[in-house]
């Protein structure tokens, strides 16, 4: 519920939620892939916790139950899916990187595409001066952006 702030001129919001984080879910065992992926593409990448599933869990032995980690100051977490989806990654939604120059940009562009797909090229859009799309080999879309 919103509420007047007479001192601030602006609204502030009573914490509903405590926190909030993308969650990945992978299939097919992959989430290693994925961490390994991202801690070699991201200079900053960080592995918060990681827990895997044991030999008499419901997942796959070694397969990642769940993990966080975080790039570019933002959290995440993922797992493996223990059971079969109908349904994958869509680029519908995508994880937005401002990057710091077109070298940062070129990097992330060529070390997540490969193996993976090429949704725009980088180039100059008309909304930003460098841009590019793409969607990793696991699935995950990424727009970097330079403004």
């Amino acid at each position: 519920m919103a509420r007047s702030s007479a001192n601030a001129g602006s609204l502030l919001f009573d914490p509903m939620t405590r926190e909030l984080r993308t969650f990945l879910t992978f299939q097919g065992g992959v989430a290693t892939s994925a961490l390994d992926l991202y801690r070699d593409v991201f200079d900053d990448f960080e592995l918060i916790a990681a827990d895997h599933y044991g030999p008499d869990d419901i997942g796959p032995e070694g397969t990642v139950k769940v993990a966080r980690f975080r790039l570019a100051g933002s959290e995440f977490s993922c797992a493996d899916s223990p059971v079969t989806h109908q349904w994958g990654f869509t680029p519908a939604v995508s994880l937005w990187v401002e990057c710091n120059d077109e070298a940062e940009l070129q990097r992330l562009f060529d070390g997540l595409s490969e193996g993976g797909m090429v949704y725009m090229p980088v180039d100059n859009y008309g909304f930003s001066t460098r841009f590019g799309w793409v969607g990793d080999p696991f699935g995950v879309t990424w727009q970097l952006n330079v403004q």
